[in-house]
């Protein structure tokens, strides 16, 4: 992992160099890829308040702490990587991170891969949503497909379309 004073967001630099300002309120992240890299730097170190200052304000009122709290404490967090960025930037008003978190939950490796929305208002990032992407496959029928009028395969003797369909 990363020695006490490397920055938990994996870019290399010391922490008061990189999140460790943003994280203590210190200075507003200048892009929403900093932002997000704060947030993740946050869940690292349990720093709850940055979490919860670093939403969107229509976000604070139904900031869940007790289960931020749990997940920050419980995991083990492994590393960060932002696989893209579209727009954010210092003149931006709303961006796009795409980044995979890794983490040990239970001793169990997980990771887990978003694209998160930023906005920035009033001159400061928020993060607004985002969209978790899965690496599974999606699931497939095994067997053959089964019509509305051929019989159901529960073996009722009805028509699939009046049982099971």
């Amino acid at each position: 992992m990363t020695d006490e004073k490397s920055c938990p967001c994996g870019s290399g630099r010391d922490l008061a160099e990189c999140c460790g300002p943003i994280v203590s309120g210190e200075m507003a992240a200048p892009t929403a890829e900093a932002l997000m890299r704060s947030r993740y730097t946050a869940y690292a170190l349990g720093d709850l308040a940055h979490l919860k200052r670093s939403l969107d304000p229509k976000w604070h009122a139904t900031f869940d702490e007790q289960g931020t709290r749990e997940w920050s404490e419980k995991a083990d967090w492994q590393g960060l990587t932002v696989l893209s960025t579209k727009g954010g930037q210092e003149g931006d008003e709303e961006g796009e991170v795409e980044f995979v978190a890794r983490f040990l939950m239970d001793g169990e490796e997980q990771e887990l891969r978003e694209r998160a929305r930023f906005r920035r208002r009033e001159g400061r990032w928020g993060y607004v949503d985002g969209k978790v992407k899965s690496n599974r496959e999606p699931v497939k029928a095994a067997g053959p497909k089964v019509g509305r009028n051929d019989p159901c395969p529960c073996g009722s003797g009805k028509k699939h379309k009046k049982c099971c369909g």
